[in-house]
């Protein structure tokens, strides 16, 4: 197995199994669906729900998992073909960091919004200055 990411899918199918392949194969991804199932059982489920010839199927929750694994891994081929099939730019993953970072600054402006239209609200009467 290859360390190299797909860059370019024909089809959903396609970048699902791109993502699987690149967590680990059938069987890896399969235990992360559904733990609870022995590890070669997984991977057999998880190869039937990628064959359109079979009835299984994956639900939106079981690609969401997979979409966030492949993303805890730095694994951006299906959230790639996902935002190029419907229209958006890219997607750019936010580091914890950034996230933490924007967050804080997000909490900061909302706290001076607030302070301020406690300061309108006591000019107008509204609320008593304490």
């Amino acid at each position: 197995m290859t360390d190299q990411q797909t860059l370019f899918c024909d089809s959903y199918r396609d970048a699902l199994l791109a993502a699987i392949v690149a967590l680990g194969g059938f069987k890896v991804a399969g235990a992360m669906l559904w733990p609870s199932k022995d590890v070669t059982e997984a991977g057999d489920t998880l190869a039937k729900c990628l064959n359109p010839k079979k009835r299984e199927k994956l639900a939106p929750e079981d690609v969401g998992l997979i979409r966030r694994e492949c993303r805890k891994r730095n694994i951006h081929v299906l959230a790639t073909w996902e935002m190029r099939d419907a229209g958006y730019a890219e997607p750019q993953p936010l580091e914890p960091e950034d996230e933490r970072a924007a967050l804080q600054r997000q909490f900061i402006e909302a706290n001076k919004q607030m302070q301020a239209l406690a300061a309108k609200m006591a000019r107008a009467g509204l609320m008593a200055v304490a």
